[in-house]
Order: C-alpha cells, then sequence, then structure tokens
C-alpha cells in the first residue's frame, strides 16, 4: 500500500506540536520540513530522534526512507527572511 505524504504529515502533527509542517514524497521516501519550538536548544540528531520517536513503528512498517529538515522557529523565520 502505497502512504500519502499527507498521511505521514499527520503522524508527525498527531505527535508533535509544529508551527510549519510540509511532507512531500513518492509513498516510500519522504522529505520533510518540520519547525517546533519542542527542537529549541538540541542537537540536530536529538531533533530527528524526536521525530523517530513520534513515528515509532511506523518508521520500520511504513516509511522506508525519511529525510528532515528540523527548525527552530527562530532558525525558520531566519531562512524565510
Amino acid at each position: 500500500m502505497m502512504l500519502l505524504p499527507e498521511t505521514v504529515r499527520g503522524y508527525i502533527a498527531q505527535g508533535l506540536e509544529c508551527e510549519h509542517l510540509t511532507v512531500s514524497g513518492d509513498g516510500q521516501h519522504f522529505e520533510a520540513v518540520i519547525v517546533a519550538s519542542a527542537f529549541e536548544g538540541l542537537r540536530s540528531i536529538q531533533r530527528h530522534q524526536k521525530v523517530y520517536a513520534v513515528l515509532g513503528d511506523r518508521m520500520r512498517a511504513e516509511i522506508h526512507a525519511l529525510s528532515m529538515k528540523t527548525l527552530t522557529p527562530g532558525e525558520w523565520a531566519q531562512q524565510q527572511a
């Protein structure tokens, strides 16, 4: 069964309060831009672990690959400027 990017977006949004969240992908490989204040003070690997924790077993079962850009609201604002 092909997984929709919107479904993956929903999984992330359920477990992590995001200021901005986009997910694109082809049904197996996904790319996400996740902006959350929960990332404040965390290194990149810790931010990714937070997202993996939210996705849990789905990472093994449904989602084969997920590349992420994880940003704090401040970092996101700087990128948009």
